[in-house]
């Protein structure tokens, strides 16, 4: 018999009542965002609003401010012209979405709604949601806004856990969020899955590179430069789209490359 308070399990579809899945073990009670109190599915890891942790705390502007910014400034040495690149090479220029300026809040004063608050993402398909969010954080970075990187990267990785495919691009999109967050051995990690997918891939070499220098590497870091140049003009000659698109990214880790220089 049904007890007369269940609810259908959204996991596994079982009639239960009480906090957990008779079935599954999943989650039954709903949770509100702390940050801007939008209703959460009982699975949810991040808010489909604001893009918090679930029950994550405001952001610390002591010492995890530093480490982000210690690997965010030269990451977005590398990563931001390219951004910037493809921005500017695009024709007609759209206006910039509500996403890219979550900082202000939208509509001006008479706005009511919290400061920083994000558009509703969850209509966006996991790519979409994924390169938006990258998109924005690599704006942050450039305008060195710390709090917008800590509360936006760990939904952007999110995204990308939530792909169905996953191309270099995507790959070296994940890394560069990895490095700014100090997981260095995950962004090594995907490196050599996008030099086992594609060998020879330039965006392998760029992120090896870049994690052992962080990462006081200097054998690794030189070996990535050697791999890089011998590379280079083969995979130049592929005509690949992220290389167009990350073009000045490329030209620039070539020319650091040449020099030998830390």
């Amino acid at each position: 018999m049904i007890p007369p308070d269940s609810v259908t399990c959204p996991a596994c579809g079982t009639p239960s009542a009480g906090n957990f899945c008779s079935g599954c073990g999943a989650n039954l009670v709903r949770r509100a965002c702390a940050h801007c109190q939008a209703e959460l599915s009982p699975q949810a890891r991040f808010c489909h609003r604001c893009g918090q942790p679930r029950g994550s705390a405001a952001p610390n502007a002591g010492a995890s401010e530093r480490k982000v910014w210690l690997v965010a400034g030269t990451v977005c040495v590398l990563l931001v012209a390219g951004i910037a690149y493809k921005v500017s090479s695009d024709t007609p220029q759209p206006p910039a979405p509500d996403m890219a300026n979550v900082g202000s809040s939208v509509g001006g004063a008479a706005n009511d709604g919290p400061a920083g608050s994000a558009p509703d993402i969850s209509a966006m398909t996991p790519r979409e949601r994924f390169d938006r969010l990258y998109n924005r954080i690599m704006r942050a970075s450039e305008r060195s806004d710390s709090a917008e990187v800590e509360r936006f990267t760990p939904m952007a990785l999110g995204a990308y856990q939530q792909l169905d495919t996953r191309d270099p691009d995507a790959r070296y999109h994940a890394a560069v969020l990895q490095m700014q967050v100090g997981n260095f051995p995950a962004a090594r990690a995907l490196a050599d899955t996008i030099l086992q997918e594609s060998p020879g891939h330039l965006f392998g070499y760029v992120i090896r590179a870049t994690a052992a220098r962080f990462q006081n590497d200097p054998a690794t870091l030189a070996r990535a430069r050697r791999d890089f140049l011998s590379h280079y003009e083969t995979e130049m000659r592929s005509k690949r789209v992220e290389y167009l698109e990350h073009q000045p990214v490329v030209e620039e880790f070539k020319r650091e490359a040449e020099k030998g220089g830390r």
